[in-house]
């Protein structure tokens, strides 16, 4: 069975820094894209950052670009999201993703069957 567990959230100041890590097991991730969600009150779920199963591609919404940073630990079976220059606009629960099937990164959350529990990122002004 996958599970995905999500750390690292927490309360930090606008222009801080957080990381937050994903870490699977139940399935390794060196054959499958992952991405990382966002959804704040009111709002769908947003994909912010994915990474294709060998890292070879890796997609970033305009609102992190240059300011976020996804990667994948192979042998930690863990994938991160360093955010750095955060702003109140990024406060959000963020969640982890992994499809049953897929090399390529996927845009829309439908994609993914299995998610973290996520973990909450509240950005002060």
């Amino acid at each position: 069975q996958v599970q995905l567990v999500e750390s690292g959230g927490g309360l930090v100041q606008a222009g801080g820094s957080l990381r937050l890590s994903c870490a699977a097991s139940g399935r390794t991730f060196s054959s499958y894209a992952m991405g990382w969600f966002r959804q704040a009150p009111g709002k769908e779920r947003e994909l912010v950052a994915g990474i294709s199963w060998n890292g070879g591609y890796i997609y970033y919404a305009d609102s992190v670009r240059g300011r976020f940073t996804i990667s994948k630990d192979y042998a930690k079976n863990t994938v991160y999201l360093q955010m750095t220059s955060l702003k109140p606009e990024d406060t959000a629960v963020y969640y982890c993703a992994l499809p049953d099937a897929g090399l390529d990164v996927l845009l829309h959350a439908h994609e993914y069957e299995h998610w973290g529990q996520g973990t909450q990122v509240t950005v002060s002004s």
